[in-house]
This record gives C-alpha cells, structure tokens and sequence, in this order.
C-alpha cells in the first residue's frame, strides 16, 4: 500500500487531498514507511506527524487523502457516463503503477452502489412519468 501511494504521489495521479497537511522533520523519529504506519494506525490524530524522511511521509499521506477524494469523483463522473473505469484504471497502468486489491475493491464497490442509486432514481422518474 505503501508504495503504490508512494509512486502514484511522484508519478502525478495522486497529488492533490484536498486539505492542507503538514509534516514536521524529526531525526529522531522513524523511517518514512514507519511514521506511515502508526499515521494509517491513528497515533498522529490532532498532532503533527513526524518523520525523519518528511517529504516521503507527506507524499504518501497526501496520495491515500488524494484517493479518498479521486475516488468519489471518479465513480461519480462513471455513474455519470463521463469516462469509463478502464480510462481510470489504464491511468495507473501507463505509469506501471498496480492498484492494490483492497483499494480497487472499494473503489468497483462505490461504483456499484453509486450505479444502484442512479438507477433507483431512473427507475423512480419512469415510474412517475417524468
């Protein structure tokens, strides 16, 4: 997990969360992977995370706050016959980059339910005559 945020934050695709965040140096702290794990663990809730590789751990917490709100969008613009999943997906693919399966899992998850609800809606609209 680790490392497909790590390489979809300095290949481009995930770079923007959303918020502002801030990471502090610390040498005394641990490794970048480290400081990912207890920030993933919620040991840094309401405090600055640290880490003595800074620029390592903010790229890799902005990409997972960054796929958190791509997602949304993503599966909204695919409800919404904008792109497709494969344009999604083949994004990451040209950057030899693979999704790990839990995440795609939640993302053909939140499509689905979001595919449901725009079809309730339709089905709801026919019903009425609209």
């Amino acid at each position: 997990m680790f490392n497909f945020f790590l390489k979809s934050y300095r290949s481009g695709i995930l770079t923007f969360s959303g918020s502002m965040l801030k990471v502090e140096k610390d040498t005394s702290e641990g490794d970048g992977k480290f400081c990912f794990r207890k920030y993933d663990n919620g040991e840094y809730k309401n405090k600055t995370p640290k880490s003595k590789h800074s620029n390592i751990l903010y790229a890799v917490i902005n990409a997972k706050k960054s796929w958190g709100l791509w997602v949304d969008q993503w599966t909204d613009g695919i409800v919404d016959w904008t792109f497709t999943r494969m344009e999604i997906i083949s994004t990451f693919s040209e950057h030899g980059i693979e999704i790990p399966e839990p995440l795609l899992k939640d993302f053909d998850n939140t499509l689905h339910r979001k595919k449901v609800k725009r079809n309730e809606k339709y089905l709801e609209e026919l019903r009425n005559g609209k």
